[in-house]
């Protein structure tokens, strides 16, 4: 897909998504076979439940409908909200991971898993866990000191509440 499409089906859908009260995240079109795939992800500091995805959908349908950004040929308009394992780019992304797990590449070619506890304008305060039975410890670290950052998926994570009990 050329930057200008791209650049063009932002414009025309942007607005739709956030009067939706949802962030529009990502915009891709795939071809799969001899069909495209318009692939819309939207989110939220909330999530985005089925019927809010349901309802931007079909505004965007009709939106895509109404205008030519897509252009001639058949297409599948595909709207869904950001997988558990969400790579982290924006300043909101990072909030909305706020008390999350997750797996960064550091700018120094390090790694480091750790809890985001909280987010500022410069960086964020992470919980680095205890390896072997040793205590968790504080790491403060800047956005600019961040190549890459993930979201990671926990199975066994017991609740706050849980834990006070």
């Amino acid at each position: 897909m050329s930057t200008t499409q791209s650049e063009r089906l932002r414009e025309l859908l942007e607005p739709l998504v956030t009067s939706q009260g949802l962030d529009l995240e990502e915009i891709a079109v795939d071809s799969v076979g001899r069909k495209r795939v318009l692939r819309v992800v939207v989110d939220s500091d909330t999530g985005a439940d089925l019927d809010q995805i349901a309802d931007v959908s079909r505004a965007l349908s009709a939106k895509l409908d109404e205008d030519d950004a897509m252009g001639a040929g058949e297409y599948t308009l595909e709207v869904g909200t950001p997988g558990a394992e969400r790579l982290l780019k924006e300043h909101r992304h990072y909030v909305r991971a706020v008390d999350r797990l997750v797996k960064f590449q550091l700018t120094d070619c390090g790694e480091l898993v750790a809890r985001i506890l909280t987010v500022d304008d410069e960086g964020l305060d992470l919980e680095v866990p205890g390896v072997k039975g040793r205590k968790a410890t504080a790491r403060r670290i800047a956005f600019s000191d961040i190549d890459k950052a993930r979201v990671q998926v926990e199975f066994n994570r017991k609740d706050k509440n849980e834990e006070e009990a």
